[in-house]
């Protein structure tokens, strides 16, 4: 039977009659222009797997380095050319058939998701920090990722000087869905970005060379309540569409305002039920504070930064944060602005409890690595304060803050791995004892970091914080302000508690050593402290950037 005669059948038999030419599907239109930094990550990704695939062993590494470093280097000269033509204020608009929003907020945060992916990727590379295994240099990542810790496949990969360089790709995909999620303009390609950017995550957080067993565990633990947050995000987009008959923002806050008088005949008993609405913005919204970690859905977020391989932890602590808070705003903003004060009092409910929760239990840790795990659930509370603002100097303040706190924490976790004993690095609070008088520069540097994370003047995380309570305090929310610099406080002790150890207390004679770096990772830590001064000294060209980006296109 003919393909023709089979097509007339299965036509019949639907009873479709044969389209007029007007009516034929028509091509979706898509701006590939605007989506150019994110095409260019995902083809740099794709091109790292034949990497893997074809390039000899030896070669990988530098081929790998190289390929990542330009793809991020090309994403963000399309964004800054981007935002020349003018798609960050006039031409701001929506592209690829209503999924993606290209305008100010979008530009800005994937400038600075893609320069810290940048500085990141150097502490991926370093290679001089453990001491060589059968003469070769080996990174912070397993040598060969199937293997079982501690067997003889695992001894024979380390002998023959594997290396895991499957972490760059890795990070360009996570990238690339980094870039999306806040750019996402409907709630399809808002949970897809999700699962893009967290399922290489999962893998990263795995691959720790040394206490493979604990990077294991974290990775499982972080996957197992990453897998509840996205199982929750998906009811919540279902609970919506029911709600609204659309996974658009723009409809959804059409719905929300009573502006649609259009219903769909199948969602009839649905549209504009105010219950589904609240329940599937609820379970949205959850779905996000879990992954900017606040407070209750915080759980993951010691254990995950202890048992990961550092460089992965700094990297996502910087960007995982960017790219989650400008989906919330983008969500609050666009989608939800009717829901403003039906939300305020859970937004100020988790800002406090973040805030105050953070910042105390944060005093008990005896582990650096836990303890800046604390630190970034504080300040998921004192962004929150930026979010709940609900005006343009809100937004422009988030978004400073996190360009602002993105540098100082890749910063301080590059530092996190200089400090090792003969275990690898030594986390462990007490090891960091005289550490000022055995290296005074390393202790220098991380007590700028740690002064930032403080909010102390003169650094970028005073004027961050100042911008975000402001904004906080012009809105009405002056008690969440107040509640906010009580805990500013309390966090201020355990960061100069750290500083006092490493400055005014005599270094042990089995204390760790400091290594010394490659310029890879010397380059990391000079960007964060150049950042952090900059930022503190003289924020307000950054300030009026984030002012001027701060719009978002409906």
């Amino acid at each position: 039977m003919s393909a023709t005669a089979v097509h007339s059948l299965w036509t019949t038999a639907s009873g479709v009659t044969s389209a007029a030419p007007g009516d034929r599907f028509t091509a979706p239109t898509i701006e590939y222009a605007q989506l150019a930094p994110v095409l260019i990550v995902v083809i740099g990704a794709v091109l790292g797997i034949l990497v893997e695939a074809f390039v000899p062993r030896k070669a990988r590494y530098h081929t790998q380095l190289l390929l990542t470093v330009v793809a991020l280097a090309a994403a963000f000269a399309a964004v800054v050319s981007l935002a020349a033509g003018g798609y960050a204020t006039t031409k701001a608009q929506i592209a690829a058939m209503g999924a993606i929003a290209t305008d100010g907020p979008t530009l800005f945060l994937q400038g600075t998701i893609l320069l810290v992916a940048v500085v990141a990727v150097f502490t991926f590379a370093e290679r001089r920090l453990d001491p060589t295994a059968h003469g070769r240099k080996v990174d912070s990542f397993a040598a060969q990722a199937g293997t079982v810790p501690g067997s003889d496949s695992e001894k024979a990969a380390v002998r023959a000087g594997f290396t895991t360089t499957e972490v760059f790709p890795l990070t360009l995909f996570s990238v690339a869905g980094m870039l999306v999620f806040p750019a996402a303009n409907d709630l399809l390609t808002l949970f897809i970005a999700l699962e893009v950017f967290s399922l290489p995550l999962y893998l990263l957080c795995a691959l720790a060379r040394r206490k493979r067993l604990m990077s294991q565990e974290a990775a499982v633990k972080y996957f197992l309540l990453g897998a509840f947050s996205s199982a929750f995000m998906l009811f919540g987009i279902a609970l919506l569409y029911g709600y609204a008959g659309s996974l658009s923002y723009a409809t959804i806050a059409n719905v929300v305002d009573g502006a649609v008088l259009e219903i769909d005949p199948a969602l009839a008993g649905t549209m504009g039920n105010d219950a589904l609405l609240l329940m599937g913005g609820a379970l949205i919204l959850t779905g996000l504070l879990f992954k900017v970690g606040a407070v209750p859905f915080h759980m993951w977020t010691p254990d995950v930064y202890q048992g990961a391989p550092t460089p992965v932890t700094g990297f996502m602590a910087a960007a995982t944060k960017v790219a989650a808070f400008g989906a919330l705003l983008r969500l609050l903003y666009v989608a939800l602005p009717g829901l403003t004060w039906d939300l305020r009092p859970v937004l100020w409910a988790v800002a406090i409890v973040t805030m105050v929760g953070g910042a105390v239990v944060a005093i008990t840790q005896t582990d650096i690595k836990r303890l800046l795990a604390y630190s970034s659930i504080a300040h998921a509370g004192f962004i929150l304060a930026g979010v709940i603002a609900t005006s343009p100097e809100g937004v422009s303040s988030v978004l400073f803050y996190l360009g602002a706190y993105s540098f100082v924490t890749v910063g301080a976790f590059a530092v996190v791995t200089l400090v090792r004993d003969a275990g690898g690095e030594a986390t462990h609070l007490s090891k960091w004892a005289g550490l000022g008088r055995r290296s005074p520069l390393v202790a220098a540097v991380f007590a700028v970091f740690l002064l930032a994370f403080a909010g102390i003047p003169l650094t970028s995380g005073f004027s961050g914080k100042f911008a975000v309570f402001k904004a906080a305090a012009e809105s009405g929310a002056g008690a969440l302000v107040v509640v906010g610099v009580i805990s500013s406080a309390i966090a201020a002790f355990f960061y100069i508690r750290v500083i006092v150890l490493m400055f005014f207390s005599e270094p042990k004679a089995d204390g760790p050593t400091v290594a010394v770096p490659s310029p890879l990772t010397m380059t990391t830590i000079a960007v964060g402290v150049a950042v952090t001064l900059v930022l503190g000294l003289a924020p307000q060209y950054f300030l009026d950037l984030a002012g001027q980006a701060g719009v978002f296109v409906r």
